[in-house]
């Protein structure tokens, strides 16, 4: 068991990062996220990881990489992101900015941004480790809204 901040004995959770060309997508997602899986766990971390460097539109692989490092508590951390170059700036942090030990305990998901990171930080709460976070995130394209019952 991997000790984590929070009580003593406590498994240290998956973090969970929300890379988006959007500051205030990334933000309002981890504001969701954050209200749902904090009622398991509210020492869970999901991070925002939005817009560009001068606040525009775009991706920033330094602020990813950041975001990467306040989410970690040990356990790893699992990154959704919203398009193909929030992507490739996750995977440029992972490769060049990011401590080889934490980037190893990293995983990128290519699930849904939204129903991802809601689901994945939940998952998280609960303790379970980086394989079934991940999983959880990606298995997210496949829930049903019942739109056409």
């Amino acid at each position: 068991m991997t000790e984590g901040p929070g009580p003593v004995g406590r498994r240290a959770l998956v973090g969970v990062v929300v890379a988006s060309h959007s500051a205030a997508v990334a933000d309002g997602i981890v504001e969701m996220a954050l209200q749902m899986a904090r009622e398991q766990a509210p020492d869970v971390r999901v991070v925002a990881a939005g817009g560009a460097q001068d606040g525009a539109l775009g991706e920033d692989p330094v602020r990813i990489a950041a975001a990467i490092e306040e989410a970690d508590a040990g356990a790893g951390v699992v990154v959704v992101v919203d398009f193909n170059g929030a992507v490739h700036a996750a995977r440029f942090a992972l490769e060049s900015l990011v401590d080889p030990a934490l980037a190893a305990r990293v995983r990128i998901s290519g699930g849904p941004l939204v129903e991802g990171a809601v689901f994945a930080a939940v998952q998280a709460s609960i303790g379970d480790g980086l394989d079934a976070v991940l999983a959880t995130a990606e298995a997210s394209s496949a829930f049903d809204k019942h739109v056409t019952d």
